[in-house]
């Protein structure tokens, strides 16, 4: 907005009223920070995160796209990207193909991303799925795991609803709002810059960690897409027993920021009774 600037003393505020500002802006966040829940068949999670709300959804889906084609060249310079024919990238795919039509009515733009699906050759047991629907497995997690199509669609379920759930984007958003604090409720107002900054700074989206609540969040509704495509629901209790034994009890990479064990599945085991159903009626159904 334009003005007559205000005398230097008023722009530098004291280093105590600085945290102060950035302290009430980030509270003023926090107190929509998830929006209302929705009354719904399956599991209840809440809205998205209002933080997403600091960064443009669009901004973070042409990042992803472009660092999603750079991790693909790399793959196929190193000849570890698996060509459309190869089984496994053929069984991914067909699993994808009857999970995504599911999403639409978690975030609308789900229905406007140009979804991929690829394998990269690794030991590694990670997959993920990016902001616009930009999904990877390793063969490592196919491999090592031997998973069943049901894990399988367990593991893609659970990727695909941190992009429908834009936990990226909450993520970027919160550190926004910690970073930039005293102008945080300004920008609230035409929050695209802060966006635009994080974006710019070269935020690396395959390297940023979710909170504890994004991982349940991720499990619970990676359950109920599974389970309306017709994946029975309890593979995600095996697929997270699969995990922990993996590496003796030590976290394996995919699950580096996904606590495990004990409370994790008896969390799953207390929503089997809302995603069950959906999973018999699809089944049904043909």
């Amino acid at each position: 907005m334009a003005g007559t600037p205000a005398p230097q003393q008023q722009l530098e505020p004291r280093r105590g009223a600085r945290h102060w500002l950035a302290a009430g802006a980030l509270a003023c966040v926090a107190a929509v920070a998830t929006g209302p829940a929705v009354s719904r068949e399956g599991v209840d999670v809440g809205g998205n995160s209002s933080f997403s709300k600091l960064v443009p959804a669009a901004d973070v889906e042409k990042a992803s796209t472009q660092q999603y084609a750079d991790l693909l060249k790399k793959a196929a310079e190193q000849r570890a990207l698996a060509p459309a024919d190869h089984p496994q990238v053929v069984r991914l795919r067909a699993i994808a193909q009857r999970i995504v039509p599911l999403t639409y009515d978690w975030n609308p733009r789900a229905r406007e991303w140009k979804w991929e699906v690829n394998l990269i050759g690794s030991k590694q047991i990670n997959a993920f799925c990016m902001p616009g629907g930009k999904i990877a497995f390793y063969t490592g997690i196919l491999d090592q795991l031997k998973l069943t199509d049901d894990e399988v669609a367990m593991v893609m379920g659970h990727e695909i609803a941190h992009a429908l759930r834009e936990h990226a984007r909450e993520r970027m958003g919160k550190n926004a709002a910690t970073s930039i604090g005293a102008n945080l409720l300004g920008q609230l107002l035409g929050a695209g810059a802060i966006g635009q900054q994080l974006i710019g700074g070269g935020a690396q989206l395959l390297t940023l960690s979710f909170s504890r609540e994004n991982e349940t969040d991720a499990d619970l509704v990676g359950m109920e897409l599974g389970a309306r495509a017709g994946y029975d629901p309890r593979a995600g209790i095996t697929l997270w027993k699969k995990m922990a034994a993996a590496n003796k009890g030590a976290p394996p990479q995919w699950l580096s920021t996904h606590p495990s064990g004990t409370t994790r599945i008896a969390q799953m085991e207390r929503n089997l009774p809302l995603v069950m159903p959906l999973y018999e009626r699809s089944k049904k159904a043909g």
